[in-house]
């Protein structure tokens, strides 16, 4: 029996054994069913890619309501520490209550362990039902910041000294006395800094550079009316653009004034949208855009609106980027009222799995997840969700979908 090891990280470099240590959270309501799915996907895609010669040893870290159940806590401590230590991990989707309750636990873990870019590739894979005449033009990646806007969770609850405190500054202090309207008022604080913007521009930058099929970065804000925060976080995306990268990265405007248009083959180009402009962009000129930075709620809504073009939430992976640490999820949430059905899709965790194994530099195991994946579907051996859609589709259980995805690698 091999013994895992621990990933190590020298000169902000990941160091990545043959038989690496991963945690996982198995996660919340249908957490369970697509974790039994996947872990044998992820564990035969290594076996089929390096013959024998690599493994995962798994180990279990308890966060929502098993740690809750087990431990009393929602997000021990522990499990911190062991994901910070460990470097690489994965999960499945985590309760968050709207309204009332605690925080969100995704949140939560994103900013205590500093993973200021949320990831979120979206492609088409063949024959998946879409609601778009032509998904395959759809092949973006969200890099969104993490930390940060109004997912910092500063607020206050309407009727509360705290709130009453802010109104009474920005009324006052601020000159803004007819900005807010009489009565009850809940407050949130909008932080959007150089620093957090700028490191995440550079990891966008850098995806783009590293892959040859990402040329263009669209820095996607609302600067027009949020000129302070948004606004700033444009102006701060394209200092990085012109100051850190040379000849590497242009800007939308050199393109034009000094190309005409005609990207040049060995440089990334920098450009910007506004939000609401941006929504309609990625429908009608979706094969125009590569990678989209910005800030936290803009990235949630656009890498949503991003994967119903390739077929929903329920194939649409994600992971959390920080330096020299990942944690990958699914886009989806929880879904209490499938769990324990056996039921719902596991391809988002499957292909959050091959997002993890291609930032570990396992490139041949994640190809063999996405050759496995594409050619069940394409057999039309699919769970409840694509099987309605399909004409002449073999419905399975969540379980059975693994078991195909598996048989189909090689």
């Amino acid at each position: 029996m091999t013994t895992g090891e621990r990933i190590t990280v020298e000169d902000d470099t990941l160091h990545i054994p043959d038989t690496p240590i991963i945690p996982y959270i198995e996660g919340d309501g249908v957490g369970a069913d697509i974790w039994a799915a996947a872990r044998p996907v992820f564990d035969a895609a290594v076996e089929t890619a390096y013959d024998g010669t690599r493994a995962i040893e798994w180990t279990e870290v308890l966060a929502g309501e098993k740690a809750k159940e087990r431990t009393g806590e929602l997000l021990p401590q522990k499990t911190v520490e062991t994901l910070r230590e460990h470097r690489v991990g994965i999960k499945g989707p985590l309760t968050t209550p709207v309204g009332a309750g605690f925080r969100s636990l995704n949140v939560a873990l994103r900013q205590k362990l500093d993973l200021y870019a949320n990831v979120r590739p979206t492609y088409y894979i063949d024959g998946v039902p879409s609601p778009m005449k032509n998904p395959e033009q759809m092949n973006m990646v969200t890099f969104r910041e993490n930390t940060e806007d109004v997912y910092a969770g500063i607020e206050w609850e309407a009727g509360t000294e705290g709130a009453e405190q802010v109104r009474a500054f920005v009324e006052e202090q601020m000159g803004f006395d007819e900005t807010i309207h009489d009565g009850p008022v809940g407050i949130g604080i909008k932080p959007i800094t150089e620093f957090g913007t700028k490191r995440l521009v550079r990891e966008a930058i850098d995806y783009a550079l590293e892959h040859d099929d990402k040329q263009f970065v669209t820095l996607v804000h609302k600067g027009n009316i949020m000129k302070f925060t948004e606004g700033a976080f444009r102006d701060w995306g394209y200092e990085v653009a012109k100051e850190e990268y040379g000849d590497e990265v242009i800007t939308e405007d050199t393109l034009w004034e000094e190309r005409d248009g005609d990207p040049p083959a060995d440089a990334v180009v920098v450009n910007d949208r506004i939000a609401d402009n941006m929504l309609q962009q990625v429908q009608t000129r979706t094969d125009q855009y590569d990678v989209l930075a910005m800030p936290n709620l803009n990235g949630d809504y656009l890498s949503d609106a991003c994967g119903a073009q390739i077929g929903g939430l329920g194939i649409a992976p994600g992971a959390n980027f920080g330096d020299a640490a990942c944690l990958a999820e699914p886009v989806h949430g929880s879904a209490n009222k499938y769990a324990g059905q056996d039921k719902v899709n596991p391809s988002a965790l499957m292909l959050s799995g091959r997002l993890m194994f291609e930032y570990m530099g396992w490139n041949e195991a994640s190809e063999v997840i996405l050759e496995g994946l594409a050619k069940t579907i394409q057999q039309k051996r699919v769970t409840y969700d694509f099987e309605r859609n399909l004409e002449g589709a073999e419905l399975l259980q969540c379980s059975e979908f693994g078991q195909a995805v598996v048989e189909n690698m090689g």
